[in-house]
């Protein structure tokens, strides 16, 4: 009978996640009624982890004020798939080279996406620079950019979801159109391989429940507080047993510029 607390480790945070690693209930907590694993239930788990797995790829590589933009194409033009990925590779070169005579590492997470009249264009994340936006649209030579700001509010929740987002009912009409083995490039992210991956300290705990925890109040690290919007505790609907997903955040925050 036993929880592993995971713990993630990042500049200015640490995020914590417990669960139950047992097959059955602990003392002092009550297996509540379990459901049936479905094929929606199993799709929406594997989002969720999906989209945890790139929030704190961009937690761990990225800071306030990076970039998130949008390469896009000049009005009226179509280009299949392979001819875009062959755009993307040149920008990117040359890009690198620009960011190494800045004395800066590029790194990036970016995903293709079809508009909803067909066209292709891209979402990507990267690090800040000096003159960033007139440097960045130097290199990309088919339209225009859209610039935003990374806003680190909520642990960039809401940009990994969109980073991995499902397509609606609308985009999967033009996907459609796209032959089978292309489509799988509009629903998936890529990275730069000089990413930091965010490996989990793992620590079991023993003869304890998350109950007496949660009863007790959890307590922040010295120098760290909680951020009490980032607290999920309830019942796994598989397992009957119960989590608890929390925050800290470093009261006085680090300069991550670098």
């Amino acid at each position: 009978m036993a929880y592993i607390q995971y713990k993630y480790r990042f500049t200015n945070s640490v995020e914590y996640e417990f669960h139950y690693a047992g097959k059955y209930g602990a003392k002092g907590e009550q297996r509540a009624k379990r459901e049936k694993k479905t094929a929606d239930a199993v799709k929406r788990f594997n989002q969720k982890k999906k989209k945890d797995k790139v929030r704190r790829l961009i937690k761990a590589n990225f800071r306030k004020f990076d970039y998130f933009i949008t390469l896009k194409y000049a009005k009226g033009t179509r280009k299949d798939l392979k001819e875009v990925q062959a755009d993307l590779k040149k920008f990117l070169y040359s890009l690198r080279q620009k960011y190494k005579k800045k004395e800066k590492q590029l790194k990036f997470i970016y995903r293709l996406e079809i508009g909803k009249r067909g066209g292709i264009h891209c979402h990507m994340i990267l690090p800040r620079l000096h003159d960033g936006d007139i440097i960045i649209q130097s290199c990309w030579k088919h339209g225009r950019i859209n610039f935003q700001n990374l806003y680190d509010k909520g642990n960039y929740e809401q940009l990994a979801s969109y980073i991995t987002k499902e397509p609606d009912e609308e985009v999967g009409k033009q996907l459609s159109f796209f032959p089978e083995d292309e489509q799988k490039h509009f629903i998936k992210y890529s990275t730069s391989r000089n990413l930091i991956r965010p490996i989990a300290e793992k620590k079991t705990y023993s003869r304890w429940t998350l109950k007496k925890l949660i009863d007790d109040g959890i307590k922040p690290s010295e120098g760290y507080y909680i951020d009490k919007s980032s607290i999920r505790s309830g019942v796994n609907q598989w397992t009957g047993m119960s989590y608890l997903y929390y925050t800290e955040i470093l009261i006085r925050e680090k300069n991550e510029e670098g």
